[in-house]
């Protein structure tokens, strides 16, 4: 597969092939839900919390008398029942995450990438830096590439520099070629990559790809 390698001006310079084992694929609609749902419930912090009865401070004294007054038989003041009491089977701390197969991650993320060439919604770009690192200079970069939406950005490199440029955008989202997050990269409405990402993405997931440390993809 070719595609147009453009330069920061928004202008056509080259080609560049990618490996159609990486951005050729037949689209799994299964495997990008079972990826994307795995990233956010490790996400989850599990830390809701709420007393039960036994934990609700107040008297174990009954609030009036078992007879005689007409109303309901009330044991205490903590009962689930009354205003202020405990709560019948609500949430307590748990661990949400788990892990999913590394094969399926990285046919996850592969497939994506594929949906993404597919739709043309992927641009390839020429290698930058921001070197001042200001926002507003990588702003007006990405403006010749479309307005202002839900954009990610694919790195050669952890580029701090570049990171803290982007750190303050909030339709942008970074990553490196080698920590994509599926859901960042799927609800992503254009991706830009950098030159040499692309072609790191080509070793990294393609059929050739090395004993590549599997830690590497996992979500930053």
């Amino acid at each position: 597969m070719n595609r147009t390698v453009y330069s920061l001006e928004g202008k056509e310079l080259r080609s560049i092939e990618l490996d159609d084992a990486v951005f050729g694929l037949p689209i799994n609609d299964d495997l990008i839900w079972y990826a994307i749902t795995n990233e956010l419930a490790n996400k989850r912090l599990g830390t809701a919390s709420t007393k039960d009865r036994g934990e609700v401070h107040g008297s174990n004294a009954k609030p009036y008398k078992q007879k005689g007054t007409g109303r309901a038989r009330r044991g205490d003041k903590k009962s689930p029942l009354l205003v202020g009491g405990g709560v019948i089977f609500g949430p307590r701390p748990r661990d949400f995450s788990y892990s999913i197969p590394k094969k399926a991650k990285r046919m996850a993320l592969k497939t994506i990438l594929s949906l993404k060439a597919q739709s043309d919604t992927l641009k390839i770009i020429e290698d930058f830096s921001v070197e001042s690192g200001k926002t507003k200079d990588l702003v007006k970069l990405l403006g010749n590439f479309g307005k202002a939406e839900r954009t990610v950005l694919i790195l050669k490199d952890d580029d701090p520099v570049l990171k803290r440029a982007a750190s303050n955008i909030p339709w942008l989202s970074y990553l490196s070629y080698n920590r994509l997050r599926a859901h960042d990269l799927f609800y992503g409405r254009r991706v830009l990559m950098l030159e040499t990402a692309a072609k790191n993405l080509n070793e990294f997931y393609g059929d050739n790809a090395g004993s590549a440390p599997e830690a590497s993809e996992a979500a930053s």
